[in-house]
């Protein structure tokens, strides 16, 4: 018999990939809510305030995560819980149309548009973009949000359920919010970046591992990942990157420009061509298998748990 574990997080992801996020009161942007209202109260510029906002959040998602697991009486209960937890943390399928959505602009010539619509994936300026910069950033977040938004909550689910589902998503959610290296969060922001980048470590390398072995040049992408990631200011986003820009013979990184007029020049990923439009959608496919690899992994792992049992 499959285990409830496993069968909520299928079901989860099934439900991901035909309906995306929510419209309507979507639990991670209620938990963001609730995080700005925190900060409101509770912001210093210090390490020890910044700790403080993420101890209580994340505690909170993962105490709530804990008492409903405790209160499921039978496995359809269970599974029914974990689906819906899945559902709510997971982001392949509206990463997948977001990014679509930016390509059709580019398609249809729209160029300024576009850059408005890219916002939504990436955190730099985007108001001085051309078309083929655009591209790069869309590949980038698709790549890395690939790791953040499935296979890390796919990992954290198999291995501690619905409070392990709740926990990275809420870290996760918290490092977006304020784990920027600006004024105002480089210290407060400080514990979401670094609890992120630590419950993000395993899932990177996963991703990487499943876009080597499922992506059109194995090796390639394991060069790239062994010999460029390190250099990427992120010690998660690097390894998956770089492993992306060698299975689609790309060459990510480059000059970023973000708000403030902070510039970063980042290292090569990869050694080949400079990415385009049209590799938008080589790179969404990439990423739905590596998905569909990162669930069979979980479901794989519940099974085993069960088996030692």
């Amino acid at each position: 018999m499959i285990p409830a574990r496993a069968l909520g997080l299928a079901v989860g992801y099934a439900a991901d990939q035909a309906w995306g996020d929510p419209r309507r009161l979507h639990p991670v942007a209620g938990f963001g809510r609730c995080a700005q209202a925190l900060e409101r109260r509770v912001y210093r510029d210090s390490r020890a305030a910044g700790l403080g906002h993420v101890v209580l959040l994340v505690g909170g998602a993962v105490g709530l995560g804990y008492a409903a697991q405790q209160r499921i009486r039978t496995p359809w209960a269970s599974t029914a819980l974990t689906a819906a937890a899945t559902w709510a943390v997971l982001g392949g399928r509206s990463l997948e149309r977001e990014a679509r959505a930016v390509l059709d602009l580019l398609d249809a010539g729209d160029v300024e548009t576009a850059r408005v619509r890219v916002r939504s994936l990436v955190g730099r300026d985007t108001a001085a973009l051309g078309a083929d910069e655009i591209a790069r950033a869309v590949v980038e977040s698709v790549a890395e949000n690939t790791s953040d938004a499935v296979v890390a909550s796919l990992f954290w689910g198999a291995g501690a359920g619905v409070a392990g589902l709740l926990a990275h998503r809420a870290a996760n959610t918290l490092d977006a919010m304020v784990g920027h290296r600006n004024a105002r969060y480089a210290r407060f922001g400080w514990a979401a970046a670094r609890l992120d980048d630590v419950l993000g470590y395993p899932a990177a390398r996963l991703s990487a591992a499943l876009t080597a072995a499922l992506g059109p040049d194995p090796r390639a992408a394991l060069r790239a990942w062994r010999r460029d990631a390190r250099h990427h200011p992120s010690p998660n986003a690097g390894v998956v990157e770089a492993a992306f820009a060698g299975a689609l013979g790309l060459q990510l990184g480059g000059v970023n420009t973000y708000y403030g007029n902070r510039r970063e020049d980042r290292a090569p990923m990869g050694c080949g061509r400079a990415p385009v439009p049209s590799d938008i959608p080589r790179t969404t496919r990439l990423a739905r298998r590596v998905g569909v690899g990162a669930l069979l992994a979980a479901v794989a792992w519940c099974l085993a748990g069960e088996i030692r049992r």
